[in-house]
């Protein structure tokens, strides 16, 4: 008896006929030079994602949206923003053992199939642990602060869909950081926000009590 044919997978069918500038649209309006072609868009897998991103030879950190693997946009100036954040972070998390804080190799499983990659992330105590998610490479948890820095080729739609995915899975924190600006968006939901400048705070309101970052500081240039 014949076999019926395998039904294509939803990500295969679900943007069938659109153009490039469809999907770049749907994707936050990103530069085409940051989706990756191989595999063809559309069909990538979480394992494409985890063999990219852990591979000696990578040339970015990659995020998968829609099926599809998306170079993250991070500088020299970005990279050295997270780091001053991670390092902020560690020291006020580590003495009160308050949880994890990720850098930008953290990888996050949101909802199955879309994997995001926060330029830093902290999670609480007992939500990302070895006992809880083993050695596995990409954990299904919620950052309970997502931190993502801009850069040139980051745009507002990006950030807004990211923005709307975070606090969807669980996210109660998010800081924007703007280095042209020297400014951060400080969001509570993806629509509640406030801005601060070099002369502000951060503070990590009921996520990090009692945290408090200058501003200025992550864009002071080293001496």
């Amino acid at each position: 008896m014949a076999t019926a044919p395998a039904r294509p997978s939803r990500a295969a069918t679900a943007h069938r006929g659109e153009t490039l500038a469809d999907l770049l649209r749907r994707l936050g309006n990103v530069p085409a030079r940051r989706v990756r072609l191989h595999p063809a868009p559309g069909t990538a897998t979480e394992k494409d994602v985890v063999r990219n991103n852990e591979s000696k030879l990578k040339t970015a950190i990659c995020e998968l949206v829609d099926a599809t693997l998306v170079e993250k946009a991070m500088g020299w100036v970005e990279s050295q923003i997270a780091a001053k954040i991670v390092h902020y972070l560690l020291e006020f998390v580590g003495p009160r053992h308050l949880g994890v804080v990720l850098g930008a190799d953290g990888m996050i499983r949101l909802v199955p199939g879309l994997i995001r990659v926060p330029d830093v992330s902290f999670l609480v105590r007992g939500k990302l642990s070895r006992s809880r998610h083993g050695q596995q490479p990409v954990p299904s948890v919620a950052p309970d602060l997502a931190v993502e820095v801009g850069s040139k080729s980051n745009t507002k739609a990006e950030f807004d869909r990211k923005l709307s995915e975070y606090f969807a899975a669980g996210t109660r924190l998010a800081w924007v950081v703007d280095p042209k600006t020297e400014s951060v968006r400080v969001h509570t939901s993806p629509q509640d926000r406030i801005v601060l400048g070099v002369a502000d705070f951060l503070d990590g309101g009921d996520v990090l009590p009692g945290l408090r970052i200058s501003v200025r500081a992550l864009f002071e240039e080293e001496a």
